[in-house]
């Protein structure tokens, strides 16, 4: 139980105290505690049966990457979602050679390093929005840098690229997803 507990409150630091606070998504925050409990609780009973944990862990992995590639997933999302699986497995497996120290002092340093990733003044953040496009002569090959500078002047940000999504000819709009530098 001590194992858990460990387990839990660094997934509670990273997920709540950093990435929530940056963030502010709700469903990932429910995905994240979740998903580093089961992990933590397959990886934890495994480690007791005589099965080849690799295999059970790369079967979980297999399904769990299909079950999210379902829906567009940030980068920085799933990097998440891998720093939490890693906490769990991590404190899960951990045996009896390695001192309760040594499992904090690990943990620390994974917390300590997803919070100063995040909080470097100068990395600049790349932030999206997605907007609603009415121009849609402006989306052809030739015109990407009028695109461009429509989409800093018409939005006020410091657009740097962006992805077309949908076009609806019927309403004349596209879906854009623009991409700048945040605080």
């Amino acid at each position: 139980m001590g194992r858990l507990a460990l387990d839990l409150a660094f997934t509670a630091i990273v997920v709540r105290l950093v990435y929530y606070r940056l963030y502010r998504n709700r469903d990932y925050v429910f995905t994240y505690f979740l998903l580093n409990l089961v992990t933590f609780s397959l990886a934890y009973l495994l480690s007791r049966v005589p099965i080849e944990l690799g295999f059970a862990l790369g079967l979980f992995a297999v399904f769990g990457i299909l079950r999210y590639r379902t829906e567009a997933i940030r980068v920085r999302d799933l990097t998440y979602l891998f720093v939490v699986i890693g906490i769990a497995l991590l404190n899960a497996l951990a045996n009896g050679g390695i001192s309760l120290a040594e499992l904090v002092l690990v943990n620390g340093v994974i917390v300590a390093a997803v919070w100063s990733l995040e909080n470097v003044p100068s990395s600049g953040r790349e932030m999206s929005r997605r907007v609603l496009y009415d121009r849609l002569e402006l989306l052809g090959s030739g015109s990407s840098a009028d695109l461009l500078e429509d989409l800093r002047k018409r939005t006020h940000l410091p657009v740097e690229r962006y992805e077309i999504g949908d076009v609806d000819l019927l309403r004349d709009c596209a879906d854009i997803t623009v991409y700048y530098r945040g605080p």
